[in-house]
């Protein structure tokens, strides 16, 4: 089973900008597609982004402001996040489509002070 981890999540101002990362225990090439989700406080775990070989998809509300990217040879996908605003504070969770299942990371905490 594919392990994933993510990391860069943090404390920053409205307006600035996170680099999230998510590595992957093996290689990302094989999987239908990676992703961000987020779940903030009290709300349910919503999509964010999606990446597959070919396209990227966002969710409207990070439409313009987040990219998604990967880097199949460090077997890692981005969630390069500015113009935050505080309602993008979240735990911010990586995942993988395997094609039989979806895996999950331990989330990372991202903080947006207004």
């Amino acid at each position: 089973q594919v392990q994933l981890v993510e990391s860069g999540g943090g404390l920053v101002q409205a307006g600035g900008s996170l680099n999230l990362s998510c590595t992957a225990s093996r290689g990302i090439f094989s999987m239908n597609a990676m992703g961000w989700y987020r779940q903030a406080p009290g709300k349910q775990r919503e999509w964010v982004a999606r990446i597959t070989s070919g396209r990227t998809n966002y969710a409207d509300s990070v439409k313009g402001r987040f990219t998604i990217s990967r880097d199949v040879a460090k077997n890692t996908v981005y969630l390069q996040m500015n113009s935050l605003k505080p309602e993008d504070t979240a735990v911010y969770y990586c995942n993988a489509d395997t094609g039989s299942s979806m895996v999950w990371g331990q989330g990372t905490q991202v903080t947006v002070s207004s």
